[in-house]
């Protein structure tokens, strides 16, 4: 007889469904959005001295907002081959405002390339027409041009940007640009990203601002998508020295902080966060000189600040938001779950006598015994003590699947293996298989998803001493 191998079906996906028509509607309209505050902070730093007395601190530094920028857009598909896309922005700095609206219509004309055309009005520079060119020329090579028509009350003032990309390798992209009419330049760049590290080199040459650039930025192999980076950039205008990281601290949010030293500009300190499209950056300028103190401060004080609210409302609040959707997804699947493992319990009472058969063959060559299996969340000592394990016994189900003393399991969750069901949903399983091969004792613990096979001589149990 052959053990069991009846197939359930998967968990309700009712929720799913809807969090993947919610995605799609984001990915058909592609929101976008920009918040930009700018943080006059050189009052921390350099403070006026002491004959300026008219002017009234309260003896506390002055701090204030000196810039904001706001900015959105969003995509409205038409046909398969055309989209509008609509976007807007208002900005203010020390006290002067304005703000703009822009339409475009793009189409797709094959598979190697599209076409924009742009109109946009504003209170301050006026009428704007634009086209915009994107080809493939070849697998490896792309040109994108852009020309634009700016009207204001000191006549037309046209514009010109060519770019040319190509792919040097798998991870290098070089780019050539040449821009003509407003700040007109030549810029060359070669860029290299891999899944450890992103490296640019660039070279500008152009009226007004000339400059040479060379960034790096390292990736962290881990859970929080960690990444550290520096660059330099030396021109006409002065010399930036710009070091920073950033990470993920929700699903859906990366925070970043960099610190700026350059020779005019001083010391800056620059926060941005990132939730799902929209971006929030708060550029804040502590001084305009070279101070060793305005750098510490901007260096540890972010650290500092991370990390307590990493531990006092990040971790906590992550913590409560899992909880919250695990009692959500259990509550949803309690039917399901129950019905599941039922329909286990039933397979292993099947599986019994198949089961005692393949005992006897493998105890008669002393071959692979299943002594004790277990599936599901186990609680180490670290744990708390709240904690409870959530385990349910396999010793059947896996001593079924033996075959000529081997068992082999493939990367694939444990849970739709006949005899098993999940004993706790949305939280991290495991498989833990006390084994008994050519009389030695042998241990193993898998993860849910790892492939797994029996018996190896690493698992063995050494009983020495």
């Amino acid at each position: 007889m052959k053990c069991l191998a009846t197939r359930r079906p998967g968990p309700s996906m009712t929720s799913m469904a809807r969090e993947r028509e919610e995605r799609r509607l984001q990915q058909r309209t592609n929101p976008k959005g920009t918040i930009s505050v700018g943080i006059d902070a050189t009052d921390l730093f350099d403070r006026y001295e002491e004959e300026y007395e008219d002017v009234s601190s309260g003896g506390f530094p002055q701090i204030e907002i000196n810039k904001m920028h706001i900015s959105q857009s969003i995509e409205a598909p038409l046909t398969a081959t055309d989209t509008a896309i609509l976007s807007g922005s208002l900005s203010t700095q020390n006290g002067n405002g304005g703000g703009s609206i822009n339409f475009a219509l793009r189409r797709v004309t094959s598979a190697k390339g599209w076409g924009e055309l742009e109109f946009g009005a504003g209170d301050l520079q006026g009428p704007l027409f634009g086209v915009k060119l994107f080809r493939n020329l070849t697998p490896r090579c792309f040109v994108t041009t852009n020309c634009a028509l700016q009207f204001s009350s000191r006549g037309i003032r046209p514009g010109l940007t060519t770019v040319l990309a190509r792919n040097l390798d798998k991870n290098t992209v070089g780019y050539l640009q040449w821009r003509w009419g407003i700040q007109s330049a030549m810029n060359t760049s070669i860029v290299r990203d891999t899944k450890t590290s992103h490296f640019t080199v660039a070279l500008q040459l152009g009226i007004p601002h000339s400059f040479a650039l060379i960034s790096y930025q390292h990736k962290f192999q881990d859970d929080d998508q960690t990444r550290v980076k520096g660059s330099l950039k030396a021109g006409f205008f002065g010399t930036v020295v710009e070091y920073g990281a950033e990470r993920k601290i929700s699903r859906h949010s990366v925070l970043g902080a960099a610190v700026s030293i350059g020779i005019p500009q001083g010391v800056s300190l620059k926060v941005k966060l990132n939730r799902a499209s929209q971006t929030y950056f708060f550029p804040i300028h502590l001084t305009d000189q070279l101070l060793p103190s305005a750098v510490f401060y901007a260096t540890v004080g972010p650290l500092v600040v991370y990390f307590a609210m990493h531990r006092l409302v990040i971790k906590p609040y992550l913590r409560a938001q899992k909880e919250r959707e695990l009692e959500k997804q259990r509550e949803s699947t309690a039917t399901d779950i129950l019905q599941k493992k039922q329909e286990a319990e039933a397979a292993v009472r099947l599986m019994q006598e198949s089961v005692r058969r393949i005992v006897e063959a493998e105890e008669s060559r002393m071959g692979l015994i299943i002594v004790n299996a277990w599936y599901g969340k186990f609680v180490n000592d670290k744990s708390k003590k709240s904690e409870k394990a959530k385990v349910i016994d396999v010793t059947v189900p896996l001593q079924c699947l033996v075959k000529d003393s081997k068992l082999i399991l493939t990367e694939a969750s444990k849970a739709g293996l006949p005899g098993f069901y999940d004993p706790c949903v949305g939280e991290e399983k495991s498989l833990k298989v006390l084994y008994q091969f050519r009389g030695v004792l042998h241990q193993v613990m898998a993860l849910d998803g790892e492939a797994l096979r029996i018996p190896k001589q690493s698992h063995r149990i050494d009983t020495d001493g």
